[in-house]
């Protein structure tokens, strides 16, 4: 039987910013109104970081707007949420977190089945000339996609 999976948000600016090295899927531990309103979409990625304390996984920053029928006075839309890794990938990835120059960024969120779920990469800050070397990739294939377009329309 397949498996319930749905993209939530997407944390397209990291991929932007921040080269990936690595990536973990974790669950989050959320209030039941938290749950609701992240079905519903109403989560924002933008700004937010992981980070170990502990030997536990945090995710801050993650926006959580208010479920409409909730007491809106009950929880904090960007409290610190405890991560969920397996003990494995949680001792390989404290190893990596401390090393220098590497951050943990939540780069998607999802259902998958009932469970609500994040994706943490590992990454590495891209460098200013790094990222006009994307910019100018993703416009020299945009370039090419469209002359390829009005090759095919012209025949």
């Amino acid at each position: 039987m397949a498996k319930y999976f749905k993209l939530i948000a997407e944390n397209r600016k990291a991929r932007f910013d921040y080269n990936i090295l690595e990536t973990y899927k974790a669950g989050l531990v959320l209030e039941g109104s938290e749950v609701k309103s992240i079905r519903q979409g109403k989560v924002n990625l933008k700004e937010s970081f992981g980070r170990v304390i502990k030997e536990e996984v945090y995710v801050f920053g993650m926006h959580v707007s208010p479920y409409q029928t909730a007491d809106k006075n009950k929880i904090d839309p960007v409290r610190p949420r405890k991560a969920l890794l397996q003990k494995r990938e949680l001792v390989k990835l404290i190893g990596k977190a401390a090393e220098k120059g590497l951050t943990l960024i939540p780069i998607k969120i999802f259902l998958d089945g009932n469970w609500v779920k994040i994706d943490l990469g590992l990454c590495k800050a891209k460098r200013k000339y790094e990222k006009r070397e994307t910019i100018r990739r993703r416009e020299t294939k945009k370039e090419i996609e469209k002359a390829f377009k009005g090759e095919i329309h012209e025949r």
